[in-house]
């Protein structure tokens, strides 16, 4: 391979809450249509690629660049800085290079403007998916705190409100995660180019996309399961200790009558 090799770097951030790209638009009148986004040209060098589920990759930005650009978006003024997740990558461009993975750095001979668009699609796509990861591997600890209760102590507690909460944000973070995470699906423009479809697919397998949300799927199924375990021996219980009361209230019955026969 050439010693001629230029390398270039490409910086994702996730964020919790999703984004309009209309609302991106009005931000940045600049920004035009991207693979699956927008993508605007930085007035500081670099490109920045905005995606609706939340995430925001950059192309040789140079971090005062990126850092004012995230300023500029509501989402990010939010202060849940502890739920923004960043992904970075390498792209070692020479003309003598085949399209490859190697050393945990994408080789390609020419990096055109759609070509990066796809690579700063899989880089945003892995950020979003760390943080569902994050939130489902909560999800999972916590139900494995309840599932240990019971294992435990062979009881569950009585209170269903809490644990008719825990069971609907387990919902809504599996409907979120199954809609959200279509974004896996294969854009309509790497269909037709050749080049660009084996782009995509080494970069999916590079970051593991596929088997992460597959793993994603296995623990907001055994979440769900293991919820709904719990819920029925909740109630199990709440009626047994319905019975048991309903008994003592005929107990005392008969024992109110009995006084009043003596």
């Amino acid at each position: 391979m050439s010693s001629d090799i230029a390398t270039h770097r490409f910086d994702a951030v996730a964020f919790a809450d999703d984004f309009a790209l209309r609302d991106i638009a009005r931000l940045f009148p600049a920004a035009c249509s991207a693979v699956e986004g927008l993508r605007l040209d930085l007035d500081g060098g670099g490109t920045a690629f905005f995606y609706p589920f939340g995430a925001v990759a950059f192309a040789d930005a140079s971090r005062d660049t990126r850092d004012a650009v995230l300023a500029r978006l509501p989402v990010a003024r939010r202060g849940r800085g502890s739920d923004v997740v960043r992904e970075d990558f390498a792209v070692r461009v020479s003309p003598e290079a085949r399209i490859a993975v190697a050393a945990g750095a994408l080789e390609l001979d020419t990096l055109s403007v759609e070509r990066a668009g796809v690579v700063a699609l899989i880089v945003a796509q892995s950020a979003a998916m760390e943080y569902y990861e994050r939130i489902v591997d909560q999800l999972f600890a916590r139900t494995g705190e309840l599932v240990a209760g019971l294992e435990r102590d062979g009881r569950v507690p009585l209170r269903m409100r809490p644990l008719h909460r825990f069971i609907g944000e387990a919902v809504g973070t599996r409907s979120e995660v199954l809609t959200v995470l279509h974004l896996l699906d294969k854009p309509d423009a790497v269909w037709d180019d050749p080049a660009m479809d084996r782009i995509y697919a080494d970069l999916r397998d590079e970051f593991d996309l596929g088997d992460r949300f597959d793993a994603l799927e296995i623990k907001l199924r055994a979440v769900q399961e293991s919820l709904e375990l719990l819920l029925d021996a909740t109630r199990d219980r709440r009626l047994e200790l319905l019975e048991v009361a309903i008994v003592l209230l005929i107990v005392l019955e008969i024992v109110l009558g009995l006084m009043r026969l003596m």
